[in-house]
């Protein structure tokens, strides 16, 4: 039987997509084995937001090659996209395929060998309307359920939209089948992901709030996720379902990028800080214990050192649960590198973006512990994973605190009422042995 590996770089979306490539291996009478295993195809499904992003592509191509220097590596993803070019001069590549090849290698692909020259396959994304569906659930507990691609935003630091094309979305009674679907697998737990979730249905006149109502009603799944949703797109109609809704969880992740309005406003962002704190203190009002987590961008042109200081001040103030910080990476052919006098001029150090990422880092880790000890005694519902870490195993409460407890292969799987101990050396809060509770 032949054999192929994946290996997934970027956001959740990336892995929903591999997920449904995946898929189409199996029915091909593939064995799936881990990345970095001896394979007969190894395929890259890339993200190219940041600079490291690409770093990180290049190196898991040369890993791949060092399992088995005769494996056909096809290199897809946003990075193909972009800058098919460039991933087909690194030695090893066999195939690269854009956008709208990924999802059918099959087709594309006559035979899974090395190839004396780099087959090229990537076409123009800008008019693509189609949606590619895509599913990926790899343990049984969580599955990442696709349900938007691409963005109509020109935010000045993102290639996304060059990668991705135009929003374009599933259709709620598709998604709500899909759902459905997942559900007779045995998950418990449904992400939604997108590029730009909040457009969602925008081309034909449903929205988000629709989908959510109708994926609410979906029997077998305890929990929805909304991945991220940009703070302008999250109407208070949404944040109002959320909080009453049966199976949609008390967690949301709201892109910042940054704390200060003149850096917002060259970024080209949708929303002004002011805007950002309505939202955060909107989704409290209702939730008192949601997490909130937020996206960061530190050292970007515009951002001097008062405006850095700026963001750290508001953050601080900012009743958030946790951050994820990324340094500014000069991404061709955007406005930010382009235009750069209009940003301000000059491009921040590498030594500046490196500390400034630190600090803030720091930062997420204070806000991060203070929400987890928040909770220390308190009950809460716990979904454990399948995955065995040692002698544990991890799952995750409502409000998204990461819990640890001595592994028990009857409980994987489970939503259990548990009660919250300490924070441990891991970062996660620990659970008391064999005191869950399941919820029925």
């Amino acid at each position: 039987m032949p054999s192929v590996s994946f290996h997934t770089l970027g956001c959740k979306l990336n892995f929903a997509e591999t997920g449904t490539i995946a898929g189409q291996f199996k029915a091909h009478n593939f064995e799936v084995v881990p990345f970095g295993n001896s394979a007969d195809v190894v395929v890259l499904n890339t993200c190219t937001v940041t600079e490291e992003a690409d770093r990180k592509c290049r190196q898991a191509i040369r890993k791949a090659l060092r399992a088995n220097n005769e494996a056909c590596v096809i290199v897809t993803g946003c990075f193909a996209q972009l800058r098919p070019e460039q991933i087909a001069s690194i030695p090893g590549v066999d195939v690269v395929l854009g956008a709208n090849e990924k999802f059918d290698v099959f087709r594309y692909i006559d035979a899974f060998s090395k190839k004396e020259k780099t087959q090229v396959d990537v076409s123009c994304i800008d008019d693509v309307t189609e949606f590619g569906p895509a599913i990926s659930a790899s343990e049984r507990t969580r599955a990442f359920l696709k349900v938007q691609d691409g963005c109509d935003y020109a935010c000045s630091f993102c290639t996304i939209p060059k990668a991705r094309g135009k929003s374009r979305s599933a259709f709620v009674s598709d998604l709500v089948a899909q759902a459905e679907k997942i559900a007779l697998g045995g998950y418990k737990e449904i992400i939604l992901s997108g590029v730009n979730i909040g457009l969602f249905g925008q081309e034909r006149g449903e929205d988000l709030l629709q989908l959510l109502r109708s994926l609410d009603a979906v029997t077998g799944i305890d929990r929805f996720r909304i991945s991220s949703c940009e703070p302008n797109l999250l109407t208070d109609e949404m944040i109002d379902f959320v909080g009453v809704s049966r199976s949609f969880m008390p967690h949301f992740h709201l892109p910042l990028q940054s704390g200060d309005d003149f850096v917002l406003g060259k970024m080209r962002r949708r929303y002004l800080t002011a805007d950002y704190r309505t939202r955060v203190e909107r989704i409290l009002s209702l939730m008192p214990d949601a997490a909130i987590g937020a996206d960061v961008i530190v050292g970007f042109p515009a951002e001097g050192d008062g405006q850095f200081d700026n963001t750290y001040s508001f953050i601080e103030s900012l009743p958030v649960s946790y951050l994820h910080v990324f340094t500014y990476s000069e991404r061709p052919e955007t406005v930010a590198v382009d235009r750069l006098d209009a940003m301000g001029g000059t491009f921040v150090e590498k030594r500046v973006r490196t500390e400034r990422n630190r600090r803030l880092r720091l930062l997420s880790e204070k806000k991060k512990g203070a929400f987890y000890s928040r909770f220390e005694g308190q009950e809460r519902p716990v979904l454990w994973e399948r995955e065995q870490s040692g002698q544990h195993m991890t799952g995750f409460t409502d409000n998204h605190i990461r819990v640890e407890s001595t592994f028990d292969q009857s409980r994987t799987g489970l939503v259990e009422l548990v009660q919250l101990g300490k924070i441990n050396a891991n970062g996660h809060v620990e659970i008391p042995q064999m005191i869950g509770l399941p919820i029925l």
